[in-house]
């Protein structure tokens, strides 16, 4: 084995253990940055919401689950400081998992789910934490939290809604990883390459 078939090898099985959600040990540490990384959840994420997009009324939530608003003025983005916009994505990543675990445990309830779709919810349970390592590793919970001798700026609550479908959940899903996931990521990868 050439010493240049080692990274291409740790490379592709960082990959293939990403969709286990496991910690990959070794990983390039800005791994995020390869934008087919990213378009792989964000592929994944939109096959569920297609997948559901049919049966909305068939599989309603017996409650509401409360999601983070994934609209961006991207005028205001561009903006708003990257600590702000850090945690604004940790919070709505975080948000967003508890979403899923819990659509996950009410889709328990619903009479003969396929399995089609529980694997859907799986690969989402996935996705998130292969995303949060993912993050983690490009050092944004860091930028997240605000340094003590910072000037104390008032983090703006997240906004939220609530949704009752499986559908709207995959929606929300999917709009968060195309919109503030990606712009941060792409920003934080910039700034990282300078």
């Amino acid at each position: 084995m050439g010493a240049r078939e080692c990274p291409a090898r740790l490379l592709l099985l960082s990959l293939l253990l990403l969709p286990l959600g496991l910690p990959v040990l070794g990983a390039p540490p800005r791994l995020i940055c390869d934008s087919r990384v990213l378009e792989r959840y964000i592929l994944e994420a939109k096959e569920a919401e297609n997948a559901t997009m049919g049966c909305a009324e068939g599989y309603s939530f017996s409650e509401n689950i409360t999601v983070p608003d994934t609209k961006v003025n991207f005028y205001a983005w561009k903006r708003t400081e990257v600590q702000q916009q850090a945690m604004e994505v940790w919070q709505g990543l975080a948000l967003l998992s508890e979403a899923i675990l819990r659509g996950q445990a009410l889709l328990a309830n619903f009479s003969q789910p396929s399995e089609a779709l529980r694997l859907h919810v799986d690969k989402a349970v996935s996705g998130l934490r292969s995303l949060t390592s993912l993050l983690r590793a490009l050092g944004a919970q860091k930028e997240a939290i605000p340094l003590p001798d910072a000037s104390p700026s008032p983090a703006a609550p997240l906004r939220t809604f609530t949704v009752d479908t499986l559908c709207k959940l995959f929606r929300i899903y999917s709009n968060f990883l195309r919109g503030k996931l990606t712009l941060y990521t792409e920003e934080a990868c910039r700034r990282g390459d300078r």
